[in-house]
């Protein structure tokens, strides 16, 4: 099984062991672009894997914030009260790179820049890069593929 994220189409495919297309998503990467440099606000290009998957059984809309629950439920009245608010929602798929010097160690490091693959608000547009770096995706979409990928999954990012 491994995951295939193109920028150009803000889409992420997963496939099976025999390279069959399972599923195909819409998503939004990062408004500034692909980069993988640290404090950048680019999606990282390259060869990941899922390092960790965080939020399993959580109710759908179940606020993160540095990878923990906050006991909080996404709600338009939620984000009203705090509008500057990067929203991390529902679950969280967290990528490490596994090319040293493009998206491993120093400061291209995918998982010190805490890069994922995680939920958002509905009305977040899909389709279009948005995001300050990760990969975001509706949150049903998340909940699927989450239930799907073990941790080891290989990610690919191309632009």
């Amino acid at each position: 099984m491994h995951i295939e994220i193109s920028i150009p189409e803000q889409s992420l495919t997963l496939f099976d062991d025999e390279g069959a297309q399972l599923n195909r998503y819409a998503v939004s990467t990062a408004a500034n672009g692909v980069g993988c440099v640290k404090d950048s606000g680019c999606t990282p290009l390259g060869s990941h894997i899922v390092r960790a998957k965080i939020g399993d059984a959580a109710p759908e809309n179940t606020v993160f914030v540095g990878r923990r629950p906050t006991g909080e439920i996404f709600r338009p009245e939620l984000a009203a009260e705090f509008p500057q608010r990067d929203w991390i929602l529902t679950r969280i798929l967290w990528l490490s790179g596994t090319e040293a010097g493009k998206n491993r160690l120093g400061n291209v490091d995918t998982m010190q820049r805490y890069i994922y693959i995680h939920g958002s608000p509905d009305s977040v547009e899909m389709g279009t890069p948005g995001s300050h770096g990760c990969i975001r995706m509706r949150n049903a979409d998340l909940i699927a593929l989450f239930d799907q990928v073990p941790v080891g999954t290989t990610v690919n990012i191309h632009d």
